[in-house]
């Protein structure tokens, strides 16, 4: 990962001196806030700005694939131990699977506790379903077999073209490791794409400038789309799902941080520019290139990052895991059906396996619903239908949960793997993000053409 030198360094204004109204979180919050009033006193317009959002959020998966490719890819082809791979790989697995049930479980008790759907009886028959039947069926055509030969490309360049995080991740663990397996003579392969990643993460900077433009769009949109009103008729449900997210992030992940060494709190506002992204577009994949970037001037180490990150994208949904429960038995208050023990433990087991599937499927937090409910006969899949109007509000919340999320599962393996430095993290979240140390310079040294601009980049204070 390209670690860019400061504005100071380059000959700018150091961000700390910044005018407020330079600085890209504030530029986001004020576009947020322009979308939500122009979507609420001119619906019918800010409608007809989803293009803008969409546009940004497209520009951004544009770049995704070559940021995850020349990450990962040069990441694992200087590590000098390959099995350092594999045990990256099932730690941060063994992470995912555990944290992603627990969320699971947690939305389940939170249902029973508050049961959100209590008292409305509405009877499914009643229910316009037209709107779920496209949810329904791509959940249908979900199957274990599919989702593991979808992670093979049909050609190696179709993996970057494709859109599909595992194929791309697939392709670039392969070249990584061919590029290891054949080093020396590969030296120049190394050193071309060591290059490269500078010329795609200096695009990724220049593409980032165009957020407050794409917020604003998406924002407007979802606010003219749907209106403030569809909010009051199920705001138990979407207060539930808020709260809950918010105290896993805080409680869970916080704990989750303390044991790791930092706080939670500092590693929300170190991320803020990533998350009021992730807010406005409601898409973690629009912060997908900038969490990686910052991840590593955190201190975790390049591999980890390249591995760790695009594969909680599609495996560590611990926000969608917590709506897929909540939801699911919201429906079934709603509809007055009383689930018993066994098919709320059968509703955790098929929702384990279904957000597996779904990944990277558009809407995955809906198709993994329906598939969630296809197999729980008891609960209607008609009673989607109820929730389909708000879906679009809690997707921020789920998306913004996924993201927290895998950043802290980026540092706790990290932590786990030995990959993690801790004087660089503490000065990262502190706001003064550290030298290179001296090892690190001469890792880049040996490393090719980067290492020139990664020295300088050190020796005036660390990146931004």
């Amino acid at each position: 990962m390209t670690i860019v030198p400061t504005p100071e360094a380059a000959g700018g204004m150091p961000e700390s001196r910044q005018p407020i109204y330079r600085k890209l979180y504030f530029q986001v919050v004020v576009a947020i806030v322009l979308g939500a009033v122009l979507g609420t006193v001119a619906p019918e317009f800010g409608a007809q700005l989803k293009p803008l959002g969409d546009a940004f959020i497209n520009l951004v998966k544009m770049i995704i694939s070559p940021v995850i490719f020349v990450t990962v890819a040069t990441g694992i082809a200087g590590m000098k131990d390959m099995g350092a791979v594999g045990s990256v790989a099932g730690k941060a697995f063994a992470y995912f699977l555990f944290f992603s049930t627990l969320a699971l479980i947690i939305g389940l008790i939170v249902a029973n506790v508050v049961q959100p759907g209590a008292g409305l009886n509405i009877d499914p028959a009643t229910l316009d379903t037209s709107a779920v039947e496209n949810y329904a069926v791509t959940a249908e055509e979900q199957t274990l077999t599919g989702f593991l030969l979808g992670m093979i490309p049909k050609t190696f360049f179709s993996a970057v073209t494709s859109g599909s995080i595992l194929q791309v991740l697939l392709v670039a663990i392969l070249s990584g490791v061919a590029i290891a397996a054949t080093r020396p003579q590969s030296d120049l392969v190394f050193d071309v794409l060591s290059s490269f990643s500078e010329v795609v993460f200096k695009l990724v900077h220049m593409l980032m400038k165009l957020a407050p433009i794409g917020a604003f769009g998406a924002i407007a949109f979802t606010i003219g789309e749907f209106g403030l009103g569809s909010l009051a008729s199920l705001a138990a449900l979407v207060g539930t799902f808020y709260l809950t997210s918010l105290l896993f992030v805080i409680v869970v992940l916080g704990i989750v941080g303390w044991l790791t060494g930092f706080s939670i709190f500092a590693l929300i506002k170190y991320l803020r520019e990533e998350l009021l992204l992730v807010l406005g577009t409601s898409s973690s994949e629009a912060a997908l290139p900038s969490l990686m970037e910052k991840m590593e001037i955190a201190g975790c180490r390049k591999s980890v990052v390249g591995l760790v990150v695009p594969t909680g994208y599609s495996f560590n949904l611990d926000g969608t895991n917590i709506y897929m429960t909540l939801a699911a038995l919201f429906i079934a208050q709603a509809v007055g059906i009383d689930l018993s023990l066994s098919e709320q433990i059968a509703l955790v087991t098929v929702a384990m396996i279904s957000s597996k599937g779904a990944a990277g499927v558009t809407g995955a937090g809906f198709v993994i619903l329906a598939a969630t409910l296809s197999v729980v006969p008891s609960v209607p899949v008609a009673g989607m239908a109820l929730i389909l109007g708000i879906d679009r509000f809690m997707s921020e919340c789920r998306a913004l949960t996924n993201f927290v999320g895998n950043s802290v599962a980026t540092i706790v393996v990290a932590k786990w793997e030995g990959a993690l430095d801790r004087e660089r993290l503490a000065a990262a979240l502190a706001g003064t993000p550290m030298p290179l140390p001296e090892e690190d310079i001469e890792r880049h040294e040996r490393s090719g053409p980067q290492s020139e601009r990664l020295i300088a980049a050190s020796e005036t204070g660390g990146a931004a």
